[in-house]
């Protein structure tokens, strides 16, 4: 029976030309040997499995070639080579600095070193893993590697260049190695499923090397283990099973579930997922991963950043071109948000379904939710709101049979000034529309403001809720709608909210409550939440003729409170209890 070898080592490389993924690098080596311009010590960096001791050994043999090729690479039937390759040759030492890291050790490399080469032109000493040296060696080694016999050649190979102290580096020729592309690695797999009589599909060939990571030896290793599963015939769907891997056909799945705003298949299909033993932080990250893809695939300049087979590939950009942008931005945010929050999360599972529901619910005509850059976590509303909101009939204001437009809030003994409170559609800031800029010098004491004409999203609102519009509403419908909207006000916008929070809206006439402000630019802040204000108490107390009016206090309404018994006697008419507590426990006011 033949001797079997893993592919790692049997489809080693030999040759410059056979490596992979590292032509820029051996280029740069094949010329210095032709030009026989050599280093006496070279460093090679890079992550594991890409071949840096493979090209080690491979210089090491070419500048040793007793007839070297014209293109500099090793001829491989001179004596130097045929000993080179079975493992018999003098010139070439190697030492595994992970297990060979004393002073004691490089001592003795240091003694090999006086000793010249029996055939060939160079000696060569390849050290791998040298940052596994201990500081003493390393300064052993120090005088050797910065003068050595011209015979000497050093090839140090580390995966931790940021370990090696940098009088090493500062001796040696640095070559950093590149991770192995999915491209080269899959071409490489498929020309050895060749070599060996495999049957392969490119979807599984493409999964073996995104498991790799960049390293071609890990790629061959898991080679081995496929073709030991699927007994030489590998398919995706065996090469998920046995690696373990979510396959994509249940994200595609799943994105198609989105764009019909299927909640239920989604709930299902995330089921389906847990029970075949995969964890939630995997399924998101891999979902996230997904929108990712598509939003590659949505531009054909992009499109090379898409590493999977081409029928992959075909399926991306056909479902990318049922996505809108929009829809794949808020998408991304909504896996990535569920992503960071899921470690924190108790309940894990509820913390993935949350966020499928609010993906089946996107829609490119839902502006609310966001731009596509920040969507808004909101799911919909599965009641009627509006419904929700009604008022209280007991004292109910009487509503005319059409509210007229240019009713405006009465007149007080002060100077008046008309401002223009029509806002651009569109901005906004967290919590409100954007602030305008007024000059402050032009308000004087009293703001009348006319009722503003009705926006186009005012319009919409007034379709939807034709049934219920202009229901009657109360003193106390007012103010709890006002404290309510105060409530939901940003923590950055605290300082105005405590001072909202003190005024009490006062009905004037059947469709407009006055806000008294105490100083001109208090007015000015109201008057831009305007807008906002007005249209949340419409839309929650389902009346469409509702307006604000803003005015400054008279000096005789501001009231400033500077003794004691003063603010006693004004807790006293907020509370009546207050009273009563003072005198049950006997209090006195002191001054």
């Amino acid at each position: 029976m033949q001797e079997y070898i893993v592919s790692a080592r049997k489809y080693r490389p030999m040759t410059f030309s056979t490596v992979v993924g590292q032509s820029a690098l051996t280029t740069t080596l094949k010329n210095a040997i032709a030009s026989d311009k050599l280093a006496h010590a070279y460093l090679f960096c890079g992550p594991r499995g890409v071949g840096k001791t493979t090209c080690a050994r491979i210089f090491a043999k070419t500048i040793n070639c007793l007839t070297p090729m014209e293109d500099g690479e090793s001829c491989g039937q001179c004596e130097s080579c045929v000993a080179f390759d079975k493992g018999r040759s003098m010139n070439i030492h190697e030492l595994d600095a992970a297990s060979n890291n004393s002073v004691e050790d490089i001592r003795e490399l240091i003694k090999q070193v006086q000793i010249p080469p029996q055939t060939g032109r160079y000696k060569v000493f390849i050290i791998d893993e040298v940052h596994m040296l201990s500081s003493q060696a390393f300064n052993a080694f120090l005088k050797t590697l910065e003068e050595p016999p011209s015979y000497v050649i050093f090839i140090l190979a580390t995966t931790e260049k940021h370990k090696i102290l940098p009088t090493i580096l500062s001796r040696c020729q640095v070559y950093d190695f590149s991770r192995m592309s999915v491209e080269n690695t899959v071409a490489h797999l498929r020309s050895v499923a060749e070599k060996e009589g495999y049957t392969t599909e490119d979807d599984a060939l493409q999964l073996i090397a995104e498991k790799a990571d960049g390293g071609m030896r890990d790629a061959l290793s898991i080679f081995d283990q496929m073709v030991s599963f699927t007994a030489g015939e590998l398919t995706y769907d065996k090469v998920c099973a046995s690696l373990n891997v979510l396959s994509t056909e249940y994200y595609f799945r799943l994105t198609d579930h989105f764009l019909a705003q299927e909640v239920a298949p989604c709930m299902l299909l995330f089921n389906e997922v847990l029970c075949k033993g995969f964890d939630g932080s995997n399924f998101i990250a891999g979902l996230a991963n997904h929108m990712r893809q598509l939003l590659v695939a949505k531009d054909a300049s992009t499109l090379p950043l898409l590493e999977v087979s081409e029928k992959t590939r075909q399926r991306y950009c056909e479902q990318a071109a049922k996505c809108s942008s929009k829809f794949i931005y808020r998408a991304i945010k909504l896996c990535n948000d569920c992503d960071q929050a899921y470690r924190q999360s108790h309940n894990k599972r509820l913390q993935v379904e949350i966020c499928l529901i609010q993906c089946a619910q996107l829609s490119d005509a839902d502006d609310a939710a966001g731009s596509g850059r920040c969507p808004g976590k909101i799911l919909k509303p599965i009641f009627n709101l509006g419904a929700l909101a009604q008022p209280s009939p007991q004292t109910a204001v009487p509503q005319p049979e059409k509210a007229k437009t240019g009713t405006h809030a009465p007149q007080h003994a002060a100077h008046t000034l008309n401002i223009p409170t029509t806002q651009p559609s569109g901005q906004t800031v967290s919590g409100g529309p954007r602030l305008k800029k007024f000059n402050l010098n032009q308000l004087g004491p009293s703001i009348n403001v006319a009722p503003p004409t009705h926006t186009t999203e005012e319009k919409n609102l007034e379709t939807e809720t034709l049934e219920a519009a202009n229901k009657p509403y109360t003193q106390e419908d007012i103010t709890f709608q006002w404290h309510s909207y105060v409530e939901r006000m940003p923590l950055e916008r605290r300082a105005m909210a405590m001072r909202m929070r003190a005024m009490t809206p006062k009905l004037i006439s059947h469709n407009t409550f006055e806000i008294v402000a105490n100083n001109p630019q208090i007015a000015q802040y109201l008057l831009n939440l305007k807008d906002n204000i007005l249209q949340t108490m419409r839309k929650n107390l389902c009346n469409l003729d509702i307006n604000m009016s803003v005015r400054i206090a008279d000096i005789q309404e501001v009231r400033h409170i500077t003794s004691k018994p003063a603010l006693y006697q004004m807790m006293v008419q907020r509370n009546k209890n207050v009273q009563r507590l003072a005198e049950m426990l006997k209090l006195e006011i002191c001054m």
